[in-house]
């Protein structure tokens, strides 16, 4: 339902974050936040009970981190979109939460709307990749899916993944190249099968190495 608010897993292993997340978050009208966990392991198991629209994850908890509760949460094929919201802004922290899973990055120092703005994007389908993001990627020399895999591409599939890259959703790129959604749909498969990329991020970040975004 379109007026049904966007549902917030909050996971982070620090109480005064979850609760400052939360003091913040309630007060938006479009934006409930159905629970708390405090670390990797019991996220997964809250994802799986509330099934939310968007978990709020942060990387470095004692025992199962982030990175490891995202493989979980996609094995376990949960549909839940996952903002990591940290700290933690090394190279080898960023990239792996995204190849996980993660739908966007942002740091704890974020401006409070514009983490609002975070959520209702990552709900929309959209990559979330900060400046500092997409840098860190930038300076990655093996990522999944090689240079050569792109010469496979047809022009049409290459510029249905310049606008994925641009966080686009399959409607906007329907739009956008007059096409149907199902089209898309089937551009986006085939995109996914020839760069061997598992979902829409790893797609994205292959993008952005590879030049195909503004």
């Amino acid at each position: 339902m379109a007026d049904r608010p966007i549902r917030v897993l909050l996971v982070d292993d620090h109480q005064v974050v979850r609760r400052g997340l939360r003091t913040f978050l309630e007060v938006q009208d479009d934006i409930e936040v159905v629970g708390e966990a405090a670390d990797g392991a019991e996220g997964v198991a809250r994802a799986e009970e509330l099934r939310p629209d968007v978990v709020l994850m942060d990387v470095k908890m004692p025992g199962t981190d982030g990175i490891e509760a995202l493989k979980r949460l996609r094995e376990l094929a949960n549909p839940a979109r996952v903002l990591i919201v940290t700290s933690f802004t090394e190279q080898r922290t960023v990239v792996p939460a995204l190849r996980a899973g993660a739908s966007g990055y942002v740091y704890k120092d974020i401006d409070p709307d514009a983490l609002a703005g975070a959520i209702r994007s990552v709900h929309a389908g959209h990559v979330l990749l900060q400046p500092e993001v997409a840098g860190a990627l930038l300076a990655q020399d093996d990522s999944p899916g090689g240079t050569g895999r792109g010469t496979t591409l047809t022009e049409r599939e290459r510029e249905v993944l310049g606008l994925i890259a641009d966080g686009r959703s399959n409607r906007e790129i329907a739009r956008a190249l007059v096409l149907s959604e199902k089209t898309v749909k089937t551009h986006v498969s085939n995109i996914l099968m020839k760069l061997d990329l598992a979902d829409r991020t790893q797609a994205a970040l292959w993008a952005v190495r590879h030049g195909l975004t503004d």
